[in-house]
């Protein structure tokens, strides 16, 4: 017992894992080691048993909490979008703009996955409805098999990383930083990582471009009736939109000035990126409402499309980062304005029934609870690890590692990428996330960024092989047996689960390229975010005690006769509430609290002045002369 006593903290930990390896789910296995550990160590004297009447204010805490509401309504608002068909008409529209270049498929499932990451935050609903719609087109038109199923599970999983993603969300929480913050440092690295998914498939298309072929005319449905492609007026409407974008994000700051009615000298750039692209795409939308309203013809089919069907959701993205961002909402407040965008988006384009809100408002809440349940049980585990000194113990593991900061965030890096071979991200940030902070902290690494860096490497649970969460969602939609296509009516041959682990690799490897370009390069997070204020508490003590030492100022009394005049023991300058001294009489303003009397007593001694009838007396009282 002994050593029980003297190693509990890690006794503990190998505890949960055990536990964890029975089976159990997640947020049980929590909440049961905690009070198995929590009676044990109650009966080895290890903390006190009053230890336990804490529990009950952390779960109150939990269930007050304003910042975990945005979960839901995060969450509602992507189910809402993807059951509303959003999913289908975008990948078949993006499909269409991009469809004649090489790789245009590819690059049409990672741009609309971006897309919908920024609207669903779910990975399932993204990987699904990507693998039901996108897969069977890829493998009709001839697309690498792994390559195609590669694309599709990555381009999923852009849903951890994205604002307004949930992870971001628990890591704020988890690590004692705002929700926006997180988002502002996530903005960066997660279109990088798009970036990076982009420049692969193009890579491919240079130089194996039988992997990725582009479609054939015969697929391309929105022409013109003369045969053209209509890419001219959808070219002039992107430049008009993308100009109005720069004008606006080069002036941003006179923007803000105009805003605010006070002068602002800069702007942080993922600000100008938001709102100037909200600009931006507010005007193509209006442009094609009044060339449709007025009958116009100025626009394309294709061009038609395209603003339809990509910008309401492209502007509901930006309404709700935006707001975010300039400080104008909560993450809760934009949450929960997003959900209601997109049941008005819904139900004006006729897409959703009150049975499909039913499954929407159904998958939101097991979601949530889900989140919850996990949350209640990481909180009686860490309880009672921090009764038992277990920061202290992982503090002391991990702050001498060699290498100072580099070599500790190498190696949680490192340990995180194995534990989600096993753990989900929500299981990762309410356990690990809360043993890491303190220690990321004391050795002077920025919260936010350890927590963008922790939720990017996140991102490669869903693309482990075997384990992978994203790849059992696709395997479960791809084809698993020989089928008869029912466009081209060809025998097509299954997606192998070989084929999908194969295809995840080369994504994988760039999610881990991408961790270790952040550790590197620390300001691609760090930049985005508004500089502290440094607040030098000496020298304002030092000013306090100044101020206290004045001798008409403060709560104190005067400190001679010729104080017990005008502006005697003064609130300030004037009047207060102390007492006038024994001396002169007490002029107009003696004992106020302003200038017209307050809470002080009057003078003793000498004759009481009466205030000046325009000068009430106010609060305070004269005492009687002796």
């Amino acid at each position: 017992m002994e050593f029980v006593v003297a190693n509990f903290a890690p006794v503990m930990f190998a505890g949960l894992i055990v536990f964890l390896l029975l089976g159990f789910p997640v947020a049980f296995s929590l909440g049961a080691c905690g009070l198995f550990f929590a009676f044990v160590g109650v009966q080895l004297d290890v903390f006190p048993p009053s230890v336990l009447a804490w529990l009950p204010q952390r779960l109150i805490g939990i269930m007050s909490n304003d910042t975990l509401l945005a979960v839901p309504f995060f969450t509602l608002m992507g189910l809402v979008l993807e059951r509303s068909g959003m999913a289908e008409d975008l990948l078949e529209t993006v499909g269409q703009v991009f469809g004649p270049l090489r790789g245009g498929l590819a690059l049409a499932v990672i741009f609309v996955g971006a897309l919908l990451a920024a609207t669903t935050g779910v990975v399932a609903a993204s990987v699904i409805s990507m693998g039901l719609i996108s897969l069977p087109i890829m493998l009709r038109y001839g697309y690498d098999r792994p390559l195609a199923a590669g694309a599709i599970a990555a381009s999923g999983t852009l849903a951890q990383i994205i604002p307004p993603s949930l992870v971001l969300i628990i890591m704020a929480d988890q690590v004692g930083r705002s929700v926006g913050d997180m988002y502002k440092g996530a903005f960066t690295p997660a279109f990088m990582l798009v970036g990076l998914y982009v420049l692969y498939v193009v890579l491919l298309a240079i130089f194996r471009p039988a992997c990725v072929p582009a479609l054939p005319p015969q697929a391309r449905t929105f022409r013109e009736a003369n045969g053209s492609s209509g890419y001219a007026s959808l070219t002039a409407v992107m430049a008009l939109s993308i100009g109005t974008a720069t004008v606006l994000a080069q002036n941003m700051a006179a923007v803000h000035t105009w805003w605010l009615g006070r002068t602002v000298q800069s702007v942080p750039t993922d600000e100008k990126i938001v709102v100037a692209a909200c600009g931006g795409v507010a005007l193509a939308l209006l442009i094609a409402l009044i060339n449709r309203g007025l009958k116009l013809g100025l626009l394309s089919r294709l061009a038609e499309r395209v603003t339809f069907v990509l910008i309401p959701p492209l502007l509901l993205i930006f309404l709700v980062l935006g707001t975010i961002f300039l400080g104008v909402a909560t993450p809760t407040e934009g949450g929960a304005m997003g959900a209601v965008g997109a049941l008005v988006m819904g139900f004006a384009r006729r897409r959703l029934d009150w049975a499909l809100l039913r499954q929407a408002l159904a998958a939101t809440t097991k979601l949530a609870s889900f989140a919850m349940f996990i949350l209640i049980g990481a909180t009686i585990f860490s309880l009672v690890f921090q009764a038992a000194d277990g920061p202290l113990w992982v503090e002391r593991l991990l702050s001498d590692l060699p290498g100072g900061p580099a070599g500790f965030l190498i190696l949680v890096n490192v340990m995180v990428f194995f534990l989600a071979f096993f753990l989900d991200y929500f299981e990762l940030s309410f356990i690990v996330v809360p043993l890491l902070a303190p220690v990321a902290e004391k050795l002077g690494i920025d919260l936010v960024w350890f927590g963008v860096l922790l939720a990017v490497n996140m991102q490669t649970s869903f693309l482990h092989p075997p384990f992978g969460f994203a790849l059992f969602f696709l395997r479960s939609v791809a084809p698993a047996s020989p089928y008869v296509d029912r466009v081209t009516g060809q025998l097509m041959q299954p997606v192998t689960t070989m084929q999908i682990y194969k295809g995840a690799i080369p994504f994988l490897l760039i999610q881990l390229f991408m961790v270790g370009v952040l550790i590197a390069f620390p300001q691609l997070v760090t930049g985005s975010l508004e500089a502290k204020a440094e607040v030098d508490l000496d020298a304002i003590g030092q000013q306090m005690l100044q101020d206290l030492e004045q001798p008409s100022g403060g709560y104190g009394d005067a400190a001679d006769e010729s104080h017990g005049g005008e502006g005697a023991g003064g609130y300030g300058s004037e009047g207060g509430y102390g007492d006038a001294p024994a001396g002169e009489s007490s002029g107009s303003d003696a004992g106020g609290y302003g200038s017209s009397g307050g809470y002080g007593a009057g003078t003793e001694g000498g004759e009481a002045a009466p205030p000046p009838e325009d000068e009430p007396q106010g609060y305070g009282s004269e005492a009687p002369a002796e």
